[in-house]
Parts: structure tokens; C-alpha cells; sequence
């Protein structure tokens, strides 16, 4: 982000000291041939990848976050770095006003044409829907948005051997919906030089691999060339537990396309749902080609812990391809994604902070700027955080998180994405003086309807640590508190911790001498599940400060 600045801190300001956060979900053992899946956890749906020589490069969704759609940096297809945030500037996009934080910036997808980086996307409810924004290096800067002018979501580019730039994306067909769901896969030549459709939109798929069946909500499209056939590949089904990637192919790329025997490509909605440690609803692929000729795709899978309930939204998993006489398949029908697989046959480049299996990491907010990997709800309009030496100061605003949307402006709440169904998360308030009604400490959201709030307050009866939580759209929008200690007469930094194994969610605090005491215990997270909360994202924490 670039709004972080240096200044004093104010009376009422809350200083933290650093967010420290450890996860570690178990698992098979992995050796030095293989790779764990998922390859980015947590809250990383709807990755597109691609590779420009040696190099791969992978974008996923943000939806309400800033910034927006990172972009990650690999040369194993295993490791990933995040190297930038395609919207990265306040003013690059309007988000929208009054809007929930599961809109705003869907599926994005990467390309790469005559030195150029594009990525196409689609702002959900914002005024003119889908984009693309073009880079000569990934790690920005990004340019403003192109707007393509095409309805519908999912915009995807590709560039055929002549240069020519196509849009591939969903939208509704034409004529009425024969069913609800009824969704189709457009075409339409894009000029980038003039900025401006060129010729007639072309359908491609009404409907899906087998509309005999009324497939819903086919999405996701892109579009590759091998062996002298054009490749149509999209998820159907819709992105839960029914979620399925299914595979076509023409001579010709305006079509006609014919659906794979193999189809699906990839799906888990066959098998038991009762079977121990889950993966499902996986979907959303996208095909990539090694120097070697060897093929993979990444895609969108999620990690039940109970039932249909996760708290980490939609996670990059990558598996190899196969190809059957002429079609790809990830994974043979009926068969399980494997979490353990052996590695690409690429030099191995491990990286620092792995994004998967376990790990821990301290975040001291002493830079200049915000790592790439902290978010806002939307882009600030103004200035209330800082880092630096002290660490990092934020000045409480005036919407509660339960508020979001109701009105312009946003939370004073900087997020991380949840890894791991098992993790512990904690932050020392350094420095916090209230005034009556502020409150601040350490959140772990949801969506505006399902989140938790562990902080230090100023209420009518003195300081405290208090617990708060929403969990209905009834509720309060500050929550309903479930617990508070008093503080009055305690001095110095107070910590403050969630500790997560599934659904079950435990609170605590500790004074300078660094000795935990119960806030909370037996907390029910999966009231921040897909499942009770709604929505589609993922959870994330960090610090939040607030004046009620």
C-alpha cells in the first residue's frame, strides 16, 4: 500500500507492537521429490497461472479487499512469492459504495503477449464491470483499468498466432433462461490499440458440457492452442460441492466446440461425503505448459473440517495433467485429490515464508509501507495507520466491522488471510489510551455478519479486555459482547490471543510478564464458516480499533 506515513502517535491511538502468527494443520510427511497441496492456503481463490520462460506467474481474487488480486512469483511451479497487487492504488478502481465485502473484484486471470503483462477482471457491482490492467513487470505498477465493455463475469484473454487479443468470458445467453443458472461462454475479438470491441460477440457453450443435464452456472472460461487444436476449458456446477472443470475442444476458435469424453476433467462431487479429510468443491483450473511439455493445472479446492464447514475460503491447489487421446484430465473421475504429490521436475526454490504447510511468522510493521499480503475493506480514502519503528498506530474510526457497507468509508482494520484450520494469532498493544467507547485489539472476520473481536476497551465501568461477536445480520453491528475483565489499576503492554483448531476457537490475554490468562474458551468458529456466515471468501485477522 502507499498511504502509510510517519506521525506522532494522538491520545486515543492504538500502537501495536507486532502480529505473530503460527499454523500447522498436520499432514503427511513431505520429502525433497514432493510437494503438499494445497500450494497457497487460506484465502486464495480463482488462481490463473501462466509461464513466460522460466518463470511462473499466478493471480487469484481479493473480492472488497485492497489491494487487489495479488500476483505471485515462481520458477518450481511450488514455491510462490508475492511479488505485487495488480490494484494497488486507492484511485485505480471504484469498488463501489454500500456494497458487502464478498463483491468487488472476482476471477482474475493472467496473460502475457510481446512483453506485456495483462489481467482480466471483473468488478462485481462496480460501474462498468470488466477490465483489464497491463504491467511490463508483475510487480507493478499496474496501469488504470481498460474496460472491455463486455457483460457478465469471468473475462479471460487470449492471443492468438496472429496477435489478435480475444475475450472470452461467461455471461447469460441469449433469448429467456431455460433454468435458473442458465449461464453461457461468449467470445469477442478486443483491440487493444483502439481500446474497443471488434466484430460480433460469438456463443460458444449454452449451458455447458451436457445441456440435457442444465448445468449451472458454467464460468471460469480460458482458452489455449496444442497440437493444432483450440482448448475451451470452464468450471460448471457452481463453486460449492458441486463444483466440476470441464474441457472442449475446435479446430477453429470461434467454434465450433465439441465437449471431452472425459468430462469432467476434474471434480469431487461423486465421492462420499462422508470420507475422512475432504477435499471439495474443486474447480476453476487453469492449464499450463513446462519446457519439458509436461502439463499442470492449478485450481480452486476448499478443506472441510466438519460437514461443508471451513474457515479458510477457497485455496491454490496444482496437480499434474494427463492427456488422453487428445483431452487433459487433473484427475481421473472417482479419484481423490491427493495432498502430498511428487514435484515438477524443475530446480527446487524454496522460499522463506512458505505459503503452505506449516509455518510461523512475526510482522513488526517497522517498514515504510505495509508488506504486499496486508489488506484494508476497500481502498483508503484517508490516512489512519502508520508504521515505523514504534510498529504499527492506528486511530480507531468510526464503523464498527459489523457496519461495513452501510455507508461510505471503512473499518480501521488491517487483515491477514487465515492459513490454517489450526493456528494461533496474537498482537501486543503497545501503547492505548481511550477515551470512553474505543476499542482496540485483535479481529478475526468473516464477512460483516460473522467475526470476533478480542481487544482493550474504555467502557462506563473502566478499562477492560473484552470479547465481542457477530454472528447473525440481526445482530448488533458492534457485536454482542461475551466477555469482559477489568484492567483498571494494570500497566503496560497487554497481548492478545485467538487460538484456533477447527470449529473450536479459544481467547486469552497476558499482561507485561507474558502470562496467558482465559478470556474465553469452547468458542464456536465455525460460526465463521462459508456454511453460517454466508458469502464466499475466506477468513482473515489482524489488528482493528474502533470508536462506538
Amino acid at each position: 500500500m502507499t498511504l502509510s506515513m510517519m506521525a506522532p502517535a494522538l491520545a486515543g491511538d492504538a500502537v501495536f507492537r507486532d502480529v505473530r502468527y503460527s499454523g500447522d494443520d498436520g499432514g503427511p510427511a513431505v520429502d525433497a521429490t514432493q510437494y503438499r497441496n494445497p500450494v497457497v492456503a487460506g484465502f486464495y481463490p480463482d488462481p490463473s497461472a501462466i509461464r513466460v520462460g522460466d518463470d511462473f506467474y499466478l493471480v487469484t481474487s481479493t473480492f472488497g479487499y485492497f489491494p487487489g488480486l495479488p500476483v505471485f512469483h515462481s520458477t518450481d511451479l511450488v514455491s510462490w512469492t508475492q511479488v505485487g497487487n495488480a490494484i494497488h492504488r486507492p484511485d485505480q478502481i471504484n469498488y463501489g459504495e454500500k456494497e458487502e465485502l464478498t463483491r468487488g473484484l472476482f476471477a482474475a486471470t493472467l496473460a502475457h503477449h510481446d512483453g506485456t503483462f495483462y489481467i482480466a477482471n471483473t468488478c462485481f457491482y462496480c460501474d462498468r464491470g470488466n477490465f483489464v490492467v497491463t504491467a511490463k513487470d508483475p510487480a507493478g505498477p499496474w496501469s488504470d483499468p481498460i474496460w472491455l465493455g463486455v457483460s457478465g463475469i469471468d473475462p479471460s484473454l487470449f492471443f492468438d498466432d496472429d496477435g489478435s487479443a480475444w475475450v472470452v468470458h461467461n455471461d447469460v445467453p441469449d433469448g429467456k433462461l431455460r433454468y435458473d443458472g442458465h449461464r453461457a461462454i461468449w467470445l469477442q475479438r478486443f483491440d487493444f490499440g483502439k481500446r474497443e470491441r471488434v466484430g460480433e460477440r460469438l456463443l460458444l457453450v449454452d449451458g455447458g458440457a451436457d445441456p440435457a443435464t442444465n448445468p449451472e452456472h458454467i464460468e471460469g472460461p480460458h482458452v489455449f492452442k496444442h497440437d493444432g487444436w483450440y482448448y475451451l476449458t470452464a468450471a460448471e456446477g457452481g463453486t460449492g460441492e458441486q463444483h466440476a472443470q470441464m474441457v472442449w475442444r475446435s479446430r477453429a476458435l470461434t467454434g465450433p466446440y465439441v465437449p471431452s469424453p472425459s468430462n469432467p476433467s476434474l471434480t469431487q462431487r461423486d465421492l462420499n461425503p462422508a470420507r475422512p479429510d475432504p477435499v471439495t468443491s474443486t474447480g476453476h483450473a487453469q492449464f499450463v505448459k513446462l519446457k519439458d511439455g509436461t502439463w499442470w493445472a492449478v485450481f480452486l479446492a476448499t478443506r472441510p473440517y466438519r460437514g461443508n464447514q471451513y474457515n479458510l475460503g477457497r485455496e491454490t491447489f496444482l496437480l499434474p495433467v494427463t492427456w488422453k487421446d487428445g483431452w487433459p484430465v487433473i484427475l481421473p473421475r472417482g479419484e481423490r485429490v491427493p495432498m502430498v504429490v511428487q514435484r515438477p521436475d524443475l530446480p527446487r526454490n524454496p522460499q522463506p515464508l512458505p505459503t503452505s504447510g506449516p509455518m510461523a511468522w512475526t510482522e513488526r510493521f517497522d517498514a515504510p509501507t505495509l508488506p504486499l499480503s496486508w489488506m484494508t475493506l476497500h481502498p483508503p480514502q484517508t490516512r489512519w495507520y502508520t508504521t515505523g519503528k514504534a510498529g504499527l498506530t492506528i486511530t480507531p474510526g468510526t464503523m464498527p466491522l459489523g457496519a461495513f457497507g452501510t455507508a461510505p468509508g471503512q473499518p480501521s482494520y488491517l487483515a491477514h488471510r487465515l492459513q490454517h484450520h489450526k493456528a494461533t494469532l496474537e498482537t501486543t498493544l503497545a501503547s492505548f489510551a481511550p477515551v470512553e467507547g474505543e476499542l482496540a485489539g485483535l479481529a478475526l472476520l468473516q464477512n460483516e455478519y460473522g467475526h470476533y473481536v478480542l481487544g482493550v476497551e474504555r467502557d462506563a465501568q473502566g478499562l477492560a479486555v473484552s470479547l465481542y461477536r457477530r454472528s447473525s445480520r440481526e445482530g448488533a453491528k458492534t457485536g454482542d459482547r461475551l466477555a469482559r475483565i477489568p484492567l483498571d489499576g494494570k500497566q503496560g503492554p497487554v497481548s492478545l490471543r485467538f487460538r484456533l483448531d477447527g470449529p473450536r476457537l479459544e481467547a486469552d490475554y497476558a499482561m507485561a510478564s507474558g502470562e496467558w490468562k482465559p478470556v474465553a474458551t469452547g468458542l464456536d468458529a465455525s460460526l465463521l464458516s462459508v456454511e453460517t456466515a454466508g458469502g464466499f471468501i475466506g477468513n482473515t485477522f489482524g489488528p482493528y480499533a474502533v470508536r462506538r
